[in-house]
């Protein structure tokens, strides 16, 4: 899609960060602008720093997440406008944390927003925009996404879905003029770290890379809209997100590698805890149950026989 004036391209997560600045760089292309967000208060600010570029922009408060809401959402756009001619899946959220300790409405949340969300507005779009001549869907997805980083593997889960979703929906359509781009940005200077907390862990700092390492959304922004307009299939934007790939690509064993660092001990820990337990009078379904409910966070059912407790599951110094 090499000119984007006068086209009207729809911006999902609008309201900070990549997608404000992707509906900035759209608009300074001349194009027509759909805003969505959950957040109305910053998104109204995305939109009236838009409008100084003299091009037509709406606001939507809308919860992607919510199946019923984003169907009301594309029915208006379908009604006025015949669905957009540039969808941009930006909307997201982030969890860092334990994987067994995230909470079910953690999983929920991520897997609504991220993924099952885009996936439900892209349905609902897909026929009008197959019906122009030229059109774009552009998904931003993450690094993360060609790569696992621990602590996160709900995210990088759907990020990874959305990378193949990206890359079979441009597989199929291609013929057809959509064109269809994976935006995998690395570490991005934005609130996404903060945004990492887990819930109903207030004192919680989140790590933050060094400064060095990140990337500013204006330039992700630049090489998203510049993506567009010559329909490349996949940009890693930053030297992070490069090393991590060409990392993968040429020496896979690595990260499978520092990850099973320490694993004998580990293990040797836990047969001796186990021991114990089986030593304290415990069988091996009670033994289990101990074990787990102590050190992963495990959920008995609420008909479970109430655990037998032990006294320790350390051996005395």
């Amino acid at each position: 899609m090499r000119n984007l004036k006068a086209k009207r391209a729809l911006v999902t997560g609008a309201a900070t960060g990549i997608g404000r600045q992707i509906a900035l760089e759209l608009a300074g292309r001349g194009a027509n602008l759909v805003l969505a967000d959950i957040n109305a208060l910053e998104l109204e600010r995305t939109a009236i720093a838009a409008r100084k570029l003299s091009i037509e922009v709406e606001t939507h408060r809308c919860d992607i997440s919510d199946p019923a809401d984003l169907d009301a959402f594309a029915d208006d756009l379908i009604d006025r406008y015949a669905g957009v001619d540039v969808l941009v899946n930006n909307a997201g959220v982030v969890y860092y944390g334990p994987t067994h300790e995230m909470p079910g409405a953690e999983w929920d949340r991520l897997v609504d927003v991220n993924f099952r969300g885009h996936l439900q507005l892209t349905r609902r779009m897909l026929p009008w925009l197959l019906g122009r001549p030229e059109a774009h869907v552009l998904n931003v997805c993450s690094v993360l996404g060609l790569t696992p980083l621990p602590r996160t593997s709900v995210y990088c889960a759907t990020k990874s879905a959305m990378i193949g979703f990206s890359n079979a929906l441009r597989g199929e359509y291609g013929r057809w003029g959509l064109g269809v781009t994976t935006l995998c940005p690395g570490f991005v200077d934005t609130g996404f770290f903060a945004a990492a907390r887990p819930t109903g862990k207030q004192n919680f700092q989140p790590k933050h890379p060094p400064k060095i390492l990140l990337v500013s959304p204006e330039k992700v922004a630049r090489r998203a809209v510049r993506a567009i307009e010559r329909n490349q299939a996949l940009v890693i934007v930053d030297p992070v997100g490069h090393w991590i790939r060409g990392v993968m690509e040429t020496v896979p064993w690595l990260f499978d590698w520092l990850s099973a660092l320490g694993h004998q001990k580990r293990t040797a820990r836990q047969r001796a805890e186990l021991a114990e337990l089986f030593a304290a009078g415990h069988d091996e379904v009670s033994a289990l149950k101990c074990y787990v409910t102590s050190h992963w966070a495990g959920e008995l059912p609420k008909s479970s026989i109430a655990v037998p407790q032990r006294a320790s599951s350390r051996r005395a110094a």
